[in-house]
């Protein structure tokens, strides 16, 4: 069993909200999504994109093969549809999206992704980041793991996305897999949120509550509260 809720904001200085989200309790499947392009291309890219893995998890039959492949195939079917809208429209084109999505079956938790949207896992008291951003920061800390990553947070292209779903030529999609246990949390988050606050204070956030609703509430009012100026958005899913 799991209880999930999700909440998303569009801050003090966006005009529109280009974050999209998904909590589908019945099928264990938690998606969140942060579009970019101009002309409201974003939300359509991310909104195509969260349709893509729903449905494709929905029509899916269990047991065909892994949710890792699952969610996989999901995000490259919703890559293939946003190149395919971009050639068709002047206004989506260069459109894209982040996309994380996760599936919890079976003591397994699979995990899906591109671009900079985050799961973290809550574990007996510990948080941990599953995902890896797909940002210039990231590919530079791994190729110099020495760096000094004050001076690197300084630097013009700091969060340029080097992957996403659909904005660019090619498109990895990261897949993880784990075990998770009962009483284990998932925290997925755009970076309107993860980035005005470090792990030590997400994780406060998640122990000070039990209920995901609450813990989600407190995510998207904390990162306003902290300044945050783009779209704020979390998903909370705890297992039970």
């Amino acid at each position: 069993m799991i209880q999930a809720f999700g909440l998303s904001d569009k801050g003090n200085a966006r005009r529109d909200n280009e974050d999209r989200f998904a909590v589908h309790e019945d099928l264990a499947l938690f998606v969140v999504a942060d579009g970019m392009g101009g002309h409201k291309a974003g939300e359509v890219a991310a909104q195509m994109t969260v349709d893509a893995i729903v449905d494709t998890v929905r029509a899916t039959a269990s047991g065909e093969r892994s949710d890792t492949d699952l969610l996989r195939r999901s995000i490259e079917r919703a890559c293939d549809q946003i190149r395919a809208a971009a050639l068709q429209e002047d206004e989506y084109a260069g459109m894209g999206t982040t996309v994380v999505a996760a599936r919890v079956a079976d003591g397994r938790l699979s995990v899906a992704y591109v671009g900079d949207s985050r799961l973290y896992l809550l574990s007996r008291g510990r948080l941990r980041q599953v995902t890896q951003d797909d940002t210039w920061i990231a590919s530079m800390l791994a190729a110099h793991p020495d760096a000094d990553r004050t001076a690197l947070e300084h630097h013009p292209l700091c969060h340029v996305l080097t992957n996403a779903v659909g904005a660019m030529a090619q498109t990895t999609v990261h897949v993880v897999e784990e075990a998770i246990e009962d009483g284990d949390v998932l925290v997925m988050t755009t970076d309107g949120v993860h980035d005005v606050m470090d792990e030590w204070r997400l994780a406060q956030l998640l122990l000070e509550a039990d209920d995901p609703r609450v813990i989600a509430e407190n995510l998207v009012r904390s990162a306003l509260a902290r300044g945050s100026r783009d779209n704020c958005t979390a998903v909370v899913a705890r297992c039970m």
